[in-house]
């Protein structure tokens, strides 16, 4: 099993995440016979004369199905009160719920304008969900900014420091620090940075200060040949000639 660490809170959050986008997504497409459109209700702040309805994507649906089929695993299972199981159980429970939470929160009302020429003498509104990408942004913010925790005797979550804010349904939780991921760790899945490329120039995680952890990189010159200058020849062919340039490789130590 792996640990029960941030990145697991953050893998759970994510997968449950998915299932609700794609279910979400395939009721309105008509690709289920379980569901339909969205049902879901005007929204209190839409303008009065703007009309809501279309195609949505359901929502509901998408959260109820995932709740019933991620979260059963979780819930099928016994375990003793307090216990290390039991904890890794709830973290999970707890993740899987803020993935689905994600999904709604970052849906949006999308309207569109119908009439002759453009006119928007007509305009049609409904729920839509954003993309994933966007979700998966959200739930990495989240992962940033988890909240450790602890099952106490009477088998129910708590922070571990009480000075921290509580999280809510919408927060990531995990039991355990994570590992040490520079180093390789068959146990864990880890196969560690030694000999990854690494960007000299970036300083984001690909670049070789943080992916190397402080080991330093080696460079090697490497001799590349390429497709280049290529043209369209008539018909039907492009003919390339063959570029040759060195470059260099930086692989962490």
């Amino acid at each position: 099993m792996f640990s029960a660490s941030r990145e697991s809170a953050f893998a759970h959050a994510l997968a449950a995440a998915g299932v609700a986008h794609a279910v979400s997504r395939a009721c309105r497409d008509g690709q289920l016979t379980s569901c339909g459109c969205s049902r879901m209700g005007r929204p209190r702040d839409l303008k009065k004369d703007w009309v809501w309805g279309g195609c949505g994507d359901n929502l509901d649906y998408g959260y109820q199905f995932t709740q019933n089929f991620v979260d059963v695993r979780e819930k099928d299972r016994k375990f003793k009160r307090g216990s290390k199981e039991q904890g890794r159980a709830l973290m999970n429970l707890h993740n899987n719920e803020a993935g689905r939470r994600a999904v709604i929160k970052k849906s949006k009302v999308t309207c569109k304008c119908h009439g002759v020429s453009g006119s928007c003498s007509l305009i049609t509104c409904w729920q839509q969900l954003a993309t994933f990408r966007e979700i998966g942004d959200y739930l990495r913010d989240k992962y940033d900014g988890a909240t450790e925790v602890r099952v106490n005797r009477r088998g129910r979550l708590q922070i571990r420091d009480t000075r921290l804010s509580i999280p809510t349904a919408y927060d990531l939780v995990y039991l355990e620090d994570s590992p040490n991921y520079c180093v390789r760790d068959s146990s864990i899945g880890s196969l560690g940075t030694q000999g990854r490329v690494c960007n000299r120039t970036s300083q984001d995680i690909d670049g070789c200060n943080l992916l190397c952890c402080g080991r330093g990189y080696n460079t090697i010159k490497s001799t590349v040949r390429e497709r280049c200058h290529c043209k369209f020849k008539w018909c039907c062919q492009v003919e390339c000639k063959t570029c040759v340039r060195s470059t260099d490789i930086h692989t962490c130590k």
